[in-house]
């Protein structure tokens, strides 16, 4: 019974210190992509950017939020107090939320025990992602009405028609994923992509859909019609001032930073490291850490597209924007899966009809393999 309660100790710890470490990691990123953003926005456009808050302009960010931090705190007096506070928190908490079901790396050997580099491996793990990240358009929608006014309102109106539409797409590019592997624990996606090659090779249209989508989801450019400053002044957040605003935009750059680990992992292979075999290293801790630092740089690539678009295509209309989901993505995305559900449902026939088991099924995953092989050498 006391090794039962040490062990169950030693994973709640574990999992805290994980949350902490991924929580932190979520935000630093946040941070410094401002300054990234600011730099490749210098770069495309033949100038220096930020370079005078320290060396090379690194000390930028940490300037920013002490201007943010240090600015006076209005709330407007029409305003619905108490839902003006919570829009913005309810954008933040979403969009660090997203990360629990995310694989980090495989599962590795800290102090002599085995630690799965992962909060939560639960087996909806790819609807629990799609659950939050429809939450967070409530965090758009309740700073625009909170503020009680008409800009900002119209901007919310705009947010959430355009996330409404642009998950749906993002939900028909992601089943024929599904179909592939035919699992929904974010862990399993990997493994099979470990096994059996990245899902890119499998589903590049599935994949521009899915980028598309995210830009869209993200409210970036050239999909930002609820932050239009020709149209609608600032946007959804026009009256917020201080950190209520820094959340807001703190939390979209979150949203890109989670939205490329995302892509990464459902697309390119997750931790997978090309042409290296993680489980004949009996979980090592230095295996882990290649695995994330993998994860993180197909993520920073992600987050340099979504910069890179940004400063080079100019904003849609709003109609176009629609027709451009509705139109064009949707019975893309629909076409896709039905032409995927075929093959899959072609190559897994046998002479009699029947269904052979997955190609998961049939070998152990890599965290498996890990697992396997630590036994061994104990």
């Amino acid at each position: 019974m006391y090794l039962l309660m040490a062990e169950w100790l030693i994973t709640l710890i574990e999992k805290f210190a994980l949350i902490a470490i991924i929580v932190t990691t979520a935000l630093v990123v946040a941070m410094y992509s401002t300054y990234a953003e600011r730099k490749i926005a210098a770069f495309l456009q033949d100038r220096r950017g930020p370079n005078r808050a320290g060396p090379f302009g690194l000390l930028q960010p940490l300037a920013d939020g002490v201007k943010l931090f240090m600015k006076e705190e209005i709330i407007p007096n029409a305003s619905s107090k108490v839902l003006f506070i919570m829009g913005p928190l309810l954008a933040m908490i979403t969009a660090t939320m997203t990360s629990a079901v995310v694989p980090w790396g495989p599962t590795s050997e800290f102090f002599g025990h085995l630690m799965p580099l992962q909060i939560a491996d639960i087996n909806i793990g790819v609807l629990y992602i799609f659950g939050v990240v429809s939450l967070g358009v409530y965090g758009i929608m309740i700073g625009g009405w909170a503020s009680n006014n008409k800009f900002s309102l119209l901007a919310a109106i705009r947010g959430a028609s355009q996330m409404i539409s642009y998950e749906l797409a993002m939900g028909l590019s992601l089943l024929a994923v599904l179909l592939v592997v035919g699992d929904l624990r974010m862990s399993v996606i990997v493994d099979y992509q470990v096994l059996h090659g990245w899902n890119i090779l499998y589903q590049p249209l599935g994949f521009l859909i899915f980028f598309v989508c995210a830009l869209a989801e993200c409210n970036r450019t050239p999909f930002d019609l609820p932050e239009a400053e020709n149209e609608l002044n600032f946007g959804y957040h026009q009256e917020y001032s201080s950190m209520k605003l820094g959340f807001y935009l703190f939390a979209e750059y979150i949203n890109m930073f989670i939205s490329g680990v995302v892509m990464a992992t459902l697309f390119f292979g997750g931790w997978d490291i090309p042409f290296f075999n993680e489980a004949a290293h009996n979980g090592a801790w230095w295996v882990g850490l290649l695995g994330f630092a993998s994860l993180m740089g197909k993520a920073f690539l992600s987050i340099f597209l979504f910069m890179w678009i940004r400063w080079t295509i100019p904003r849609f209309r709003f109609d176009q924007l629609m027709n451009l989901g509705w139109r064009g993505l949707l019975p893309l995305a629909l076409a896709n899966m039905i032409i995927t559900a075929g093959v899959v449902l072609w190559l897994n026939k046998d002479n009699n009809g029947a269904q052979p088991q997955n190609g998961l099924n049939s070998q152990p995953s890599k965290s498996e393999q890990v697992s396997l092989t630590h036994a061994t050498h104990q």
